[in-house]
């Protein structure tokens, strides 16, 4: 797959991130997407940074539940050169990782690659398909880490 079109749009004005990094993560799980069920589509990919807020809303508008959440992925139409398009949540992001002890980067990183697995065909509804869900999450971070690709984002108060 030769680099795809990636579009990468911060809604959050508090949040600050180097898309070149990002664009990296997309870039690498792409190179590896044989390890991933083939990988997300090929064509455009969009990536949007937001407030729990606005994701809020998108869920309530398109999957008829207003409640935050971390990560929605609309599917595209690869026949068309869309892959799709990957919302998550950098509110949701910050409270997860400072309520679990974890880092907020990797966190953020984690939503980013779990919307491109779902494009990729995983599915997280059921415990099985969840299983496999959280593994192929885990192989994707290793990956990521291995290739010190973890970007570094800021979430200002």
């Amino acid at each position: 797959m030769s680099a795809r079109d990636l579009s990468i749009h911060n809604a959050h004005p508090r949040l600050r991130l180097d898309k070149k990094a990002v664009a990296r993560v997309i870039t690498i799980l792409d190179e590896h997407r044989a390890k991933f069920l083939g990988g997300c589509p090929g064509g455009e990919l969009s990536l949007a940074f937001m407030t729990d807020a606005k994701l809020a809303k998108l869920h309530g508008d398109f999957l008829d539940d207003p409640t935050t959440t971390d990560v929605i992925t609309f599917e595209g139409e690869p026949a068309f050169g869309v892959a799709g398009e990957i919302c998550v949540s950098a509110d949701t992001a910050r409270a997860y990782s400072k309520s679990n002890d974890k880092d907020f980067s990797e966190e953020l990183t984690l939503y980013v690659v779990h919307g491109w697995l779902h494009l990729a065909g995983y599915d997280d509804l059921q415990p099985a398909k969840k299983r496999k869900m959280r593994a192929a999450e885990a192989r994707a971070m290793k990956l990521l880490h291995a290739a010190s690709a973890i970007p570094a984002f800021t979430l200002r108060n």
